[in-house]
């Protein structure tokens, strides 16, 4: 099973100043990551990435996130993205364009998606994506 592991997650596991080790997300991150089961998208990358106040801590985050190569996405991936934003709006659900490539890439793919973010469970009631939603 691949797993599209969001911004949120990643933000616990690297930008915190004292790494969350009661953390259930991470310690799942940590599982995916040995089991080689991670997926990440370039859109990730750039909100992981993105708000990195020291070009040391820029750096150190940087080169730890060159283990995961993005995955390839296509035109498909994009358009569902849109329909997804487009059915989810039509019924009063607001949500980032990078929240919906999430959710068409994980479901094109068949993949999960772990997040803290609870607008993924608001998506879920209009379009089918695949949840880990945990606590931070």
């Amino acid at each position: 099973m691949s797993v599209i592991v969001d911004t949120s997650v990643w933000s616990l596991a690297l930008r915190r100043k004292t790494p969350p080790n009661s953390s259930p997300a991470v310690t799942l991150l940590r599982n995916f990551i040995t089991d080689d089961q991670v997926v990440l998208l370039g859109a990730i990358r750039q909100e992981i990435l993105s708000g990195v106040r020291s070009l040391e801590q820029f750096t150190q985050m940087r080169d730890y996130l060159q283990a995961f190569p993005d995955l390839e996405l296509i035109p498909e991936d994009y358009e569902l993205a849109a329909e997804f934003f487009n059915t989810c709006r039509s019924n009063g659900i607001q949500g980032s364009n990078t929240d919906f490539l999430i959710c068409a890439v994980a479901h094109r793919r068949s993949y999960s998606i772990l997040t803290t973010d609870k607008d993924f469970q608001s998506f879920q009631a209009h379009i089918p994506v695949l949840l880990l939603i945990v606590e931070g």
